[in-house]
């Protein structure tokens, strides 16, 4: 490791970076001492006059990322708005977010300088359109002088050899397709390196790196309740309705609100779903003359190659072609729309008995940051609106229900039966669940997470479920009504109690131990963890999960293990697990998923341990 040299003049930062830069035999002319080391645009644009324009660009950027700790503001928005500046640039400008892009199982590197000690830094890395593998990297700068201070700086091949030998300290490392941001509130002087690599396919990406991340404020904040709510549904049109960012209203900073609507998924960035809508044509090269295009520039681009021997007539082979593409989607695929700082909207001109994904983001006009809401999702109406939805026997079905609505739900076995068995799966809010059998108050309870009911059963008789939705927004669940025993269920079946239990006098500094119930069935039981921060409490969790999504929705680095377990007597159906390798003194939130022979899982009511601080 390179000792860290306690001033840096400007000589020798210079040096440093045309060692970091290709060689150009480029030389800047001498400067006073007390000159800034970051030129303006126009005074490097009169040095560099008769060399290429790339030249420009990499040499002047390294003039202009020397100071991130104390910038001139008036220079920096002056340089910001020229956005040919920092294009393609390996030099990340503070305090302004740049976009990039990713060739499949490639990494790209980006470097910024921070000179001075105990420096706030905050790096935000937002995937487009694939999950993203990223690690930051801290390098000591060069020595500027030699052991005799003779004030004369090493050879610029030594200096370089110095920065590409020494692999630096690992801060932070990522992987998958959230929105992630390193943030230290002080950090030491030295070179940064944030590396990216995709390894499912090409991707876009953006970056934002700042020293003044208290000041900034990039990205516009959401409020205490960040969800979307459904308030009206109709055969052709949603309305949507969430609460208002603080940043507008409470900070002044301009913000408008983007609704993104789509039938597939939920975004969790507005660059995903820029980058889902329409293939950049940017990135489309002219070939050079009597190159013909091959294959992989036709598939990039959204062009099925025919099976008229297209590739065989121009001596095209496919063994070099490994990346994946997908096939642009159409225009009524995915609709954006910004409308402004309102913060209700109705999306109209929808196919009925459609389900639609909307998502919300909170974009700064300024800086063209944004930020996302956690999106809904919601099922257009019928053309022939039924009262009541009829249930079949063992089939699993997903129910809607709007804001302070009801749902009619009718189930009626074609053979006779000793019992009905009803499971009640609430995805987002409570609802409230009333079941009647031939007109007689059976059951009326409030239902949130996972519920399941035995109901006795007679000859020939109809039951109709009343579902009456929450005042706090829409309510998604998944409902099943069967006769037929519980080896045949779609779902798995559950313990009366699904909750996890932590045993305090069993936690370590790197373990905590858990139990939970089981049943007398032979079940697959999968268990997550995920840290989380030290406030993150049950209402936190209740807004931002989605408690119908099963294990395929979480990272493979959170799983711990899968396993099968039973016990014919009820009373010993309870297993216990020790999960390892946590760090000391960190929340981590638990989850445990009973899978069922059909697929079908269901989540036990998530837990918070926290590992011992010292041990």
């Amino acid at each position: 490791m390179i000792k860290l040299a306690s001033t840096l003049q400007p000589r020798g930062l210079r040096d440093f970076y045309k060692a970091l830069l290709p060689k150009s035999g480029f030389e800047s002319k001498k400067r006073h001492p007390k000159d800034n080391l970051a030129v303006s645009y126009s005074e490097r644009m009169r040095q560099c006059k008769g060399w290429s324009v790339m030249l420009l660009a990499l040499l002047g950027l390294g003039a202009l990322a020397q100071k991130l700790p104390t910038r001139d503001e008036g220079l920096f928005q002056m340089q910001i708005r020229d956005k040919s500046l920092f294009h393609d640039s390996s030099v990340i400008p503070d305090g302004a977010e740049i976009s990039g892009y990713l060739f499949r199982d490639t990494p790209k590197r980006y470097y910024f300088v921070v000179e001075e000690d105990n420096t706030p830094l905050s790096v935000t890395v937002t995937p487009c359109d694939a999950p993203l593998e990223w690690k930051l990297i801290l390098q000591e700068l060069p020595e500027e002088a030699s052991g005799e201070g003779s004030g004369e700086p090493e050879p610029l091949d030594q200096q370089k050899q110095q920065v590409t030998v020494d692999d630096g300290t690992e801060l932070f490392t990522y992987k998958g397709n959230d929105v992630e941001a390193y943030v230290a509130t002080s950090t030491p002087s030295g070179l940064y390196q944030l590396e990216l690599l995709s390894t499912e396919k090409d991707s876009n990406f953006k970056v934002y790196a700042t020293t003044t991340p208290e000041s900034d404020q990039p990205y516009p904040e959401l409020p205490y309740d960040p969800r979307v709510d459904v308030t009206a549904l109709g055969r052709t049109t949603v309305t949507l309705a969430w609460k208002p960012t603080p940043t507008g209203f409470l900070m002044g900073q301009p913000v408008q609100y983007c609704v993104v609507i789509n039938k597939e998924h939920n975004f969790k960035s507005m660059c995903a779903a820029e980058a889902k809508m329409s293939v950049d044509d940017a990135f489309m090269l002219a070939p050079k003359p009597g190159r013909d295009f091959s294959l992989f520039d036709f598939a990039h681009f959204g062009f099925v190659p025919s099976d008229n021997g297209f590739g065989k007539d121009r001596g095209l082979t496919s063994n070099k072609i490994s990346r994946a593409y997908t096939a642009k989607p159409k225009a009524s695929d995915i609709q954006k729309v910004c409308i402004g700082n309102k913060n209700i909207f109705t999306v109209s001109d929808l196919k009925p008995d459609t389900q639609y994904y909307f998502d919300v983001f909170a974009v700064n006009s300024a800086s063209n940051t944004s930020t996302a809401y956690v999106g809904t999702f919601a099922r257009t109406k019928e053309e022939a609106r039924q009262k009541t939805v009829e249930l079949k026997d063992g089939k699993v079905s997903d129910v809607f229900i709007k804001r302070k609505g009801s749902k009619f739900l009718r189930f009626a076995p074609v053979s006779s039966h000793q019992r009905v068995t009803l499971f009640v799966h609430t995805c987002l809010d409570a609802v409230q669940v009333q079941v009647r059998r031939d007109g007689k108050l059976l059951l009326s309870q409030n239902v949130e997470g996972v519920r399941q009911f035995q109901l006795r059963g007679k000859p020939k008789a109809k039951y109709l479920i009343r579902l009456r939705g929450s005042r706090k927004g829409a309510s998604t669940l998944k409902m099943l009504a069967t006769t037929r025993p519980s080896s045949k269920q779609p779902f798995p079946s559950l313990p009366e109690d699904t909750r996890i239990k932590a045993f305090d006098k069993l936690r370590t500094c790197s373990s905590a131990t858990v139990a939970w119930l089981g049943t007398q069935d032979r079940n697959k039981y999968c268990i997550y963890r995920k840290e989380v921060a030290d406030n993150y409490g049950e209402e936190q969790r209740r807004r931002e999960q989605n408690q119908c999504a099963g294990p395929e929705t979480r990272r493979k680095s959170e799983k711990v293990l899968c396993k099968y377990f039973h016990s014919p007597n009820l009373q010993k159906a309870v297993t216990t697990e020790t999960i390892t390798g946590l760090e000391p003194g960190k929340t981590y939130l638990l989850d445990v998923y009973v899978v069922g022979h059909s697929g079908h899982s269901v989540k036990y009511q998530s837990k918070l341990v926290k590992t011992r601080k010292y041990c």
